[in-house]
């Protein structure tokens, strides 16, 4: 039971701070965790003694950007990879066809930060780079061929808003 006396953002929030719009610090975490990721990749592909990978083709370039929007979208808005999301978000409906709306559940700090980014796929994009970017180092085989996959289920989502559009044009 909470107290009418509380203050407003302590009776909205999921945390025991003030709430703060710009949510700085709970940002400068996930950055900070991103960066530590990546120089901690990039170190081991020198330990290892990894080439990096030559400049990418246009056809790749194109694939990978289609592949990357298909992984931010599938790890952001899918009702299948929502077990990834729950601990940082909250439902708040169905979205497109086969997604859903949700939102963080927290309202700062780094919890706030990771329900910002699981729910954002332009702000997951620069995740989904990184994962496909390293397995082009590490794995460039199985990732060109996750990225070949990812391309046929854009084209397939597309197929299927078409469909589904001529369905409604023709009833």
């Amino acid at each position: 039971m909470t107290l009418a006396t509380e203050p407003e953002w302590k009776l909205d929030s999921r945390g025991d701070e003030p709430e703060d719009e710009r949510n700085l610090g709970g940002h400068l975490v996930v950055l900070a965790l991103y960066s530590i990721l990546v120089v901690g990749i990039a170190a081991l592909s020198v330990v290892t003694g990894r080439q990096l990978p030559r400049r990418m083709s246009t056809r790749d370039l194109l694939l990978a950007a289609v592949a990357v929007h298909k992984l931010s979208r599938t790890i952001t808005k899918d009702e299948v990879t929502n077990p990834l999301r729950a601990p940082f978000t909250e439902y708040d409906g169905d979205g497109g066809p086969a997604e859903v709306m949700e939102s963080p559940k927290y309202r700062n700090g780094a919890r706030r930060s990771l329900g910002e980014l699981l729910t954002c796929p332009f702000c997951f994009d620069v995740w989904a780079v990184a994962v496909l970017t390293v397995g082009r180092v590490f794995a460039p085989r199985p990732t060109a061929l996750c990225v070949d996959a990812l391309a046929v289920l854009t084209g397939a989502d597309f197929l299927h808003l078409a469909y589904a559009k001529a369905q409604q044009v023709a009833g």
